[in-house]
């Protein structure tokens, strides 16, 4: 290797510092330290990874409600100790009322409507799906599982500088709804500050009752009569009838393979599991080792690869129980067809998504966090679950602590038109009554010789695909452990706006390089957030990281 490459991996080891932990009993890795926390003493208890798993999402919808909670939707990856491999859909769906056009204002969509307020929101599904997951591959009660983190929200924790600033950037808008205004800014209407210690006993309340009555409760009890309530007050569209009437979805996990080992992922409406595997498949067919991590002609070839992939993604990608999404974009045939278009001396402009084979009769079946759990048993669980943006929809339904989520902006307003995350749709995403919208969340498990090797995820929007290839390919390509590949600098295209986004550790000779190839770079200090389990085959035990740009805590015993 040319000591150009030598040079930059080195820079790329020395981004952030290391954060992780080995053992073999078990491992965790979140955004919190007290979801980390409550996931780690959940194994100690006896429960598994799936049990550790949901605890440690019922805390982070306490102490990290600002990217998710029971009031929005998440995606469950399970790979059970006897192999089986378990799909869980808990995203938000439309309310049978919600129409194509419901957030145009004079022909033209108006993303207020969509991110603020009681027309963002979807019925929420992450409740039905942690009971889910509990009730059939857990090891203990749900009302064990859920009480720690009533407890937290009862008691209170203290604010970091994260979610202070989250505060501090949504305080205006929050005022606008005065259970929010009561629960997160002080008597003056001022957001709470570093430091502060957060109490949520409306949310604790929630908590028990959903211990004490389970997901009927949220579903067909006083949580949607509350909501349907107040929607009806303020303009909003859900009703009780569908609270009553979602269900999550048990979908068939998408299995693509990449150098020798096997990559599950999430289906549709997950566009995540799709784009990592159409990536890698055209990556597949580069030598990524020889070119060196973090080079010019390394960071430039997977730049066009997911110039490809986003543009697919924009034309062909929504729910599969109402569009057809064409299995071909993991074909390896469609793949090699797409790596051809690839020069590696300039960036080629992508006009529009490309068609692969029986793209119409071979279809998929009808603000974020990440996080990833294994245990001694063989369960490994990797779990994405949101809010959408930061705080959801702003609204807190009356006595109930819960921030419902905004996730009627990942739906395609009007095609061709940016979402919160600059994403553009076709009528694959368009608004239809009980439809899921698009979802970038990408958790994804990686299998050699058909045992786990890594739990992967992310958070960060249309980020989280890029993230999840690119801790992939640092440990298959370049055989790093969790703690380095999460240290690697990060980088991200999306098709639309044409702009390659940058960490700034990349170095100056690298980014300059990039620019003569003519891409159009848009330098950033930090991208996303990611967090790593992974299996030590040769000292056999688990190593955990979480990523060093945010708080968190990786965990093991």
């Amino acid at each position: 290797m040319a000591f150009h490459r030598l040079a930059l991996l080195f820079l790329g080891l020395l981004v952030f510092p290391y954060l992780s932990l080995s053992a073999d009993h078990g491992a965790v890795a979140t955004v919190h330290e007290l979801a980390t926390d409550s996931a780690l003493d959940t194994l100690r208890r006896g429960g598994n990874a799936v049990d550790a798993t949901v605890a440690a999402a019922l805390t982070l919808g306490v102490v990290d409600g600002h990217n998710s909670g029971i009031g929005g939707g998440c995606f469950l990856l399970i790979r059970r100790a006897n192999g089986e491999v378990v799909a869980i859909d808990g995203r938000e769906m439309a309310p049978a009322a919600a129409s194509k056009d419901m957030f145009l204002r004079n022909g033209q969509a108006d993303p207020k409507l969509s991110q603020t307020g009681a027309l963002a929101v979807g019925v929420p599904g992450s409740v039905a799906a942690y009971e889910y997951a509990v009730k059939h591959f857990g090891k203990l009660d749900w009302k064990s599982v859920i009480l720690p983190a009533a407890g937290i929200a009862e008691h209170g924790f203290v604010l970091g500088r994260s979610y202070a600033g989250r505060l501090a950037s949504m305080g205006d808008e929050m005022k606008a709804f005065p259970a929010t205004r009561a629960i997160f800014l002080d008597k003056a209407g001022r957001p709470w500050k570093s430091s502060d210690l957060l109490r949520q006993p409306d949310l604790a309340s929630s908590y028990k009752a959903l211990a004490d009555q389970g997901s009927e409760w949220f579903y067909k009890g006083p949580f949607a009569v509350a909501t349907a309530a107040w929607m009806k007050s303020n303009g909003g569209l859900l009703t009780e009838s569908d609270f009553r009437n979602y269900q999550i979805k048990l979908r068939q996990p998408l299995r693509t393979t990449y150098r020798g080992y096997e990559i599950i992922g999430f289906p549709p409406p997950s566009s995540g599991g799709v784009h990592v595997a159409e990536i890698l498949n055209i990556l597949e067919l580069f030598d990524l080792k020889r070119m060196g991590l973090n080079s010019a002609d390394f960071i430039h070839v997977v730049t066009e690869a997911m110039k490809l992939a986003f543009a697919d993604r924009a034309h062909w990608l929504g729910d599969p129980d109402f569009v057809p999404v064409p299995r071909g974009l993991i074909s390896k045939d469609y793949a090699a067809a797409m790596a051809q278009r690839i020069q590696m001396d300039r960036a080629k402009p992508v006009p529009s998504h490309s068609i692969p084979a029986n793209a119409t009769s071979d279809t998929f079946g009808k603000h974020t966090t990440h996080l990833a759990v294994s245990d001694s048993d063989g369960n490994w669980v990797a779990c994405t679950a949101t809010i959408n943006t930061t705080f959801g929809s702003k609204v807190v339904v009356p006595g109930s602590g819960v921030v419902l989520n905004n996730q009627m902006d990942d739906f395609s307003a009007q095609p061709g038109v940016a979402n919160f995350f600059g994403l553009v749709g076709t009528e694959a995403n368009a608004i239809a009554p009980g439809k899921r919208p698009l979802s970038s969340m990408s958790p994804t498990i990686v299998l050699k010789d058909g045992k786990p090797i890594l739990s992967v995820g992310a958070a960060g929007g249309p980020t989280i695909i890029s993230q999840t290839l690119l801790a992939i390919i640092a440990r298959v390509d370049f055989g790093l452990a969790p703690e380095a590949a999460l240290a690697q600098a990060r980088f991200h295209h999306q098709w639309l706006p044409d702009e390659l986004r940058i960490e700034k550790a990349v170095p100056a000779a690298v980014q300059n390089e990039l620019r003569k190839r003519g891409h159009k770079l848009n330098v950033m200090d930090s991208l996303g957030a990611c967090q790593v389990i992974g299996w030590n085959e040769k000292i056999r035990t688990f190593e955990a990281a979480h990523d060093p740009r945010v708080n968190g805590k990786a965990g093991t015993f």
